[in-house]
């Protein structure tokens, strides 16, 4: 047979178009109805492009469906990771000014909680049914602080002492703490704390021991400022007593 008989050309039926697959994926999902976005970040694999913050908030009003998201409906869907989603949700409005101390007592409990070793948070009814509707929860990932955002780029899953049982202890107790200083009035000391228990909350839902590392030093240094702060307070207002006595 003469092989020059044969015939290989390609067939001239013109192949189907593939739509290109949109560059920024995050963009795309960013377009859709905050219900759908939300689902689409977690079942698509976008979460990649997006920041830690963004991702967690995205997460939870995945799975907690509804106008409002009970604090109690959080901790049920998430477990042992309820610990630091609710501490890093509830904190992420304290560093707006006028907010922190109306977060401070759910802050106080889960911090206490978390320092006694509790895996899973026990939430009191009155604290179970404060909500937070779903488009202010989803509007928390533009609160985050320039500062806040670089620590985002850094965070990833590593292991170490921070992540262990007895790191989570500790976190709970600087926790307790940074919400006592939420709770107590005073010029200037809300911030700073909160933001280093930010950190630190980041750091755990992340499973990543050098951010909460970071996070304890932050939020060490910022209760320090705020307990300053609020001693002088007390010995001014003692010394004005006396004068005024």
């Amino acid at each position: 047979m003469d092989g020059s008989n044969l015939n290989v050309a390609a067939p001239s039926a013109a192949r189907p178009e593939v739509a290109p697959m949109p560059a920024e994926p995050a963009a795309a999902v960013a377009a859709l109805p905050p219900a759908v976005a939300a689902a689409s970040i977690i079942t698509t694999g976008c979460e990649a492009d997006l920041a830690p913050i963004s991702r967690i908030v995205a997460e939870v009003a995945a799975h907690c469906s509804g106008e409002r998201v009970s604090l109690g409906e959080m901790a049920e869907a998430f477990g042992d990771r309820a610990f630091g989603l609710l501490i890093l949700l509830l904190l992420l409005p304290a560093l707006l000014p006028g907010l922190a101390s109306v977060f401070g007592t759910p802050i106080l409990i889960l911090g206490i909680q978390m320092g006694l070793g509790m895996r899973v948070p026990r939430l009191p009814a009155f604290v179970s049914r404060m909500t937070i509707r779903r488009a202010d929860l989803l509007r928390l990932n533009g609160i985050s602080s320039k500062p806040l955002k670089r620590i985002e780029r850094y965070v990833r899953p590593r292991p170490g002492p921070f992540v262990s049982p007895l790191g989570d202890r500790l976190v709970g107790w600087l926790s307790a703490y940074v919400a006592l200083m939420l709770i107590l009035p005073g010029p200037g000391t809300n911030a700073p704390p909160a933001f280093g228990n930010i950190v630190m909350a980041l750091g755990l839902v992340e499973h990543d021991s050098r951010v909460v590392g970071l996070g304890v030093v932050l939020t060490v240094l910022g209760c320090a400022f705020a307990t300053a702060v609020l001693a002088l307070l007390c010995w001014f207002g003692y010394e004005a007593l006396r004068w005024f006595i």
